[in-house]
């Protein structure tokens, strides 16, 4: 079934660029603003690998490069943050590896002109990058010992997942996908439905907390139904998800943030 997309659904996607990436700017200031920026860097690893399959497939490319190129500049800024903040040796020494990993992605993002080859050298790089992410991550978690900091890491990896899902139906529609990839996709679907159902329950019967994750409901029923569609205008299809993609990543940054405003 075609699912269309209306033209000011796809402004709004413009529009949220912006606002979230400006939002996400502000110090570390606290453990809950720590796990929130670093499982960021989860999401911006496959952020980034779904813009660069995006762009070598010529889809919505004015908008797919600002996504790239932000996604870029805010990974280099948070990773120094990260880095900066640290708590304990270990933690650091993750921040240390995954600097080291990141050279190298970023040299496959922004060393030439997107192809297939790259693509697929793309598709492997921030696999690494997003196993040395989610480990700092859940080490700030755990530093933190509260369910606060483990909610924040739920919520945040929700992100992660919606990026997850377009990054893979972006690489099975450019070709560059490995045998797994279908498979990781069908894997991250069901995560995020899990998670959603769990951080529901969490947020409680009301308040600002019931309302974005409702919000983020809605969107999710329009990016799931994006995901799957096969055949027909792949150019259209793969437009769709682009788009989709960034307004259930702006639900959740919302959500995110008022999750890491609980009490610690």
């Amino acid at each position: 079934m075609r699912i269309l997309v209306s033209g000011w659904v796809r402004i709004v996607a413009i529009l949220v660029l912006a606002i979230w990436t400006g939002a996400a700017s502000a110090q570390i200031a606290d453990i809950n603003s720590a796990i929130n920026k670093a499982g960021r860097q989860r999401m911006l690893s496959q952020r980034m690998a779904k813009a660069y399959f995006q762009l070598g497939q010529t889809v919505d490319v004015e908008r797919s490069q600002r996504v790239l190129d932000s996604s870029i500049a805010l990974f280099d800024r948070q990773l120094v943050e990260l880095k900066n903040y640290a708590p304990t040796p270990e933690i650091r020494d993750t921040y240390l590896a995954l600097q080291q990993s990141w050279l190298a992605y970023k040299d496959a993002l922004v060393g030439a002109a997107p192809n297939k080859a790259g693509g697929k050298a793309v598709l492997s790089l921030s696999e690494d990058v997003l196993k040395l992410a989610h480990q700092g991550t859940g080490q700030l978690e755990k530093h933190a010992g509260s369910n606060a900091g483990r909610l924040v890491n739920i919520a945040g990896r929700q992100r992660m997942l919606s990026q997850r899902m377009a990054k893979f139906y972006q690489a099975v529609g450019w070709g560059v996908a490995d045998n797994a990839s279908a498979t990781e996709l069908d894997k991250a679907r069901k995560e995020f439905i899990a998670a959603h159902d769990e951080l529901r329950k969490a947020a409680g019967e009301a308040g600002p907390l019931k309302e974005s994750l409702e919000r983020v409901g809605r969107q999710w029923i329009f990016f799931d139904a994006a995901l799957g569609q096969r055949g027909g205008d792949r150019r259209y299809f793969a437009t769709d998800v682009a788009a989709a993609s960034e307004l259930i990543l702006q639900e959740m940054e919302t959500a995110v943030g008022l999750f890491e405003k609980l009490p610690k």
